[in-house]
C-alpha cells in the first residue's frame, strides 16, 4: 500500500512567498490588482473553513498540463540591480519549493511593481 500526499497550492503559495520574501534585494511582496483578488478569495475560502491563512499575498500558484508555475509580485530595493533580483527569486523559488514539497517548478514568472529608493 502506498501513500500519495496533496500539496494544497496554498502551501505551495506560502512556501515560494517566504523564500521570495528573504531574498536579498527584495523589499516585500506586493499582490498587485490581480493578486488583491486571488489572496482575497483564497483567504476567505480558508477562512471559511475555519484555517489560519498562510502568508502569500504576492504569489499566485498556476498548473497546466501538470506543470507548476509560480507567479511572484515584488517591490525591490533601488540599491539592487533589478534584474539580478528577479533572477535570485526565481533561483531562490524554485529551490525551496523543490525542498520543502518535493514539486518542480516548471517556470516562475517575477513581476517587479516597484523601486524602493533610499531617500536620505
Amino acid at each position: 500500500m502506498t501513500a500519495e500526499y496533496v500539496i494544497a497550492d496554498p502551501v505551495l503559495a506560502c512556501v515560494a512567498a517566504a523564500a521570495a520574501a528573504r531574498t536579498s534585494g527584495v523589499v516585500r511582496l506586493e499582490p498587485g490588482l490581480r493578486g488583491l483578488a486571488t489572496a482575497w478569495t483564497r483567504a476567505a475560502r480558508q477562512r471559511w473553513k475555519g484555517l489560519e491563512p498562510a502568508p502569500s499575498d504576492g504569489v499566485r500558484v498556476r498548473w497546466q498540463d501538470d506543470q507548476l508555475t509560480v507567479e511572484v509580485d515584488v517591490v525591490v530595493s533601488g540599491a539592487d540591480q533589478a534584474a539580478a533580483v528577479g533572477r535570485a527569486v526565481q533561483r531562490a523559488v524554485r529551490r525551496e519549493v523543490a525542498t520543502q514539497t518535493g514539486r518542480t517548478v516548471a517556470a516562475v514568472r517575477v513581476s517587479i511593481l516597484d523601486i524602493e529608493v533610499d531617500r536620505r
